[in-house]
């Protein structure tokens, strides 16, 4: 996967993911606005939709192709083993941080496996409804959303939650009043958040 690392000062490495049309530069302020000493893992979705970088198929807004989607979680999870040796970096102490389309794609893995300890999903959708979900007991999920989100509305927001929680998972959910925009209010709920899983 096309990608780029950033060595930091602690052990954690926070690996980004972004939204449709992003590249693997768009998340690294958001990083380094959670941790200026960790370690910065950031990928370029492979799947190009209308010349957009993604990180999975869709068949239409809000349509995910789920055979895509098994298909390239399985494949970032098997990257993020290779990129473990790569760069001599602590598989365990990965923590994800996806926005959209990148949210999606987390949320994928954790639907599908205990694959993180700690992940931070900014304005996801439920991946996949048809998964019954490992115990992620020891998971903990930082999630937020826009109450008026066109994209990714409310009710979607809480089945994702209620869900993850369901199997187990501590889900921190935090919403500001707008829409799918990234905004300073849940960057700094996700700075408080994300401290306790810095190492």
């Amino acid at each position: 996967m096309i990608h780029q690392f950033i060595q930091g000062t602690k052990e954690t490495t926070l690996v980004l993911l972004h939204g449709t049309g992003g590249t693997e530069q768009d998340l690294i302020p958001l990083a380094k606005e959670l941790s200026t000493e960790a370690n910065i893992l950031t990928l370029r979705g492979n799947v190009i939709e209308n010349g957009m970088s993604r990180f999975f198929r869709r068949h239409a807004e809000g349509v995910l192709d789920l055979e895509d989607l098994k298909k390239q979680t399985e494949r970032f999870l098997q990257f993020l083993d290779e990129a473990a040796t790569t760069y001599g970096i602590d598989r365990d102490k990965m923590i994800p941080l996806g926005y959209s389309n990148g949210a999606n794609l987390i949320g994928s893995a954790l639907y599908r496996h205990p694959a993180f300890t700690a992940s931070l999903l900014f304005h996801p959708m439920v991946p996949d409804r048809s998964l019954t979900l490992p115990d992620l007991s020891g998971t903990n999920v930082f999630i937020s959303a826009g109450e008026r989100d066109p994209i990714c509305p409310k009710t979607e927001t809480e089945e994702l939650t209620s869900t993850l929680r369901n199997a187990g998972a501590d889900v921190e959910l935090f919403y500001h009043s707008g829409g799918h925009e990234l905004r300073m209010e849940e960057v700094e709920a996700a700075r408080t958040w994300i401290a306790a899983y810095l190492d």
